[in-house]
C-alpha cells in the first residue's frame, strides 16, 4: 500500500479539505493531525493519505501546492507513530466491547 505524508499550514485548512474530497483521494484512507500535538510546530497540520498508487500520486499533486511533502526519515517516523496511534484505538475499543 502507498502512502504519503505532508506539512499543511492551517491557513490552507479550505484547500485542504477541498483536495481531500477529491473523487479519487477521497476514497483512500486520510488521517489530519495538528503538527504540535506530535512534536511538530504549531500552525501546521501533517496529513496523511494511504491506499493505491496512482490516487496517492494524485493526492501528492493536490497536496503539493498546499503544504510540503516530508522528508522521508522524517516520514517514516511520522507515519508509525500514526499507525500506533490507530493500533492504540483498535485495541481499547475491543477492551470496551469484550467488558
Amino acid at each position: 500500500m502507498a502512502w504519503t505524508l505532508y506539512s499543511v499550514p492551517t491557513t490552507h485548512r479550505e484547500g485542504l479539505d477541498a483536495a481531500l474530497r477529491d473523487d479519487i483521494v477521497g476514497r483512500q484512507s486520510q488521517k489530519v493531525r495538528d503538527a504540535s500535538a506530535l512534536g511538530g510546530p504549531s500552525g501546521t497540520l501533517y496529513v496523511l493519505v494511504e491506499g493505491a498508487s496512482d490516487p496517492v500520486t494524485r493526492a501528492e499533486g493536490l497536496l503539493g501546492p498546499l503544504g510540503t511533502k516530508l522528508p522521508p526519515a522524517e516520514a517514516e517516523a511520522l507515519y508509525r507513530r500514526f499507525k500506533e496511534e490507530e493500533e492504540s484505538a483498535s485495541a481499547g475499543m475491543g477492551l470496551f466491547f469484550t467488558e
